[in-house]
């Protein structure tokens, strides 16, 4: 079967159901509990099995019957502006989680090494530095939304945050990535359960979970 760098699997069959479906939700790479206390079971319960399902099913329907069934994610992101809003919102609630529980971990935390290393230091100054601008995205987006590490078409990293599940893959992002790297969710419902009003505690909390070794091969890959 055909994979793609989010394990999204192609036209694969729902077995309970007995229907074909386009995309797949995938598995939690861990279990619910293992990112405790940084982030508890409850929250990744219901953001995976409901949140994560909800947009994975309501992405399919939205593309059920179209020549969209057949293409890669982010081949429609390129052109989403041009697809149905469903499209969009599903489709990158579906692909941005699919990112988000990869690039965090029960053994996470530190900083990067090699090459990855060198490129946050060569374009931010300092991990420091980048963890500083990454956390006032994250902290500073209005509403609901997402915070992201790029590759840009240039090889250059940048930090860029976008509304909703919108993501700078899409067309209608304005940010110059060919690659996400690392992604955090900043709608409450990712953390609304353990941090309250506190978006400021959950983003701090990230930085003890980050999966630097699945950050740095998306880099490299």
């Amino acid at each position: 079967m055909k994979l793609f760098y989010l394990d999204k699997i192609k036209i694969m069959s729902n077995l309970k159901n007995n229907i074909v479906m386009a995309f797949q939700l995938p598995d939690l790479p861990y279990a619910y509990d293992a990112l405790e206390p940084y982030i508890d079971k409850k929250t990744m319960e219901l953001h995976h099995d409901k949140h994560h399902a909800g947009y994975t099913n309501k992405f399919n329907a939205a593309i059920e019957g179209t020549s969209l069934e057949n293409m890669e994610v982010e081949e429609i992101f390129k052109n989403v502006s041009k697809h149905p809003v469903a499209v969009r919102n599903h489709g990158g609630g579906f692909y941005n989680h699919s990112l988000f529980w990869k690039v965090m971990s029960p053994n996470g935390g530190g900083e990067p090494k090699g090459e990855l290393k060198d490129a946050i230091e060569r374009d931010f100054g300092s991990f420091e530095n980048f963890k500083d601008e990454f956390s006032k995205s994250a902290a500073g987006r209005f509403g609901s939304g997402w915070a992201w590490l790029c590759l840009g078409n240039d090889d250059k990293l940048s930090i860029c945050s976008t509304p909703n599940q919108d993501n700078p893959l899409m067309d209608v992002a304005g940010c110059n990535a060919k690659k996400l790297l690392l992604g955090l969710d900043v709608w409450e419902h990712a953390y609304y359960l353990k941090y309250q009003n506190k978006r400021a505690d959950y983003i701090q909390a990230f930085w003890n979970i980050v999966n630097w070794d699945e950050v740095a091969s998306r880099f490299k890959g």
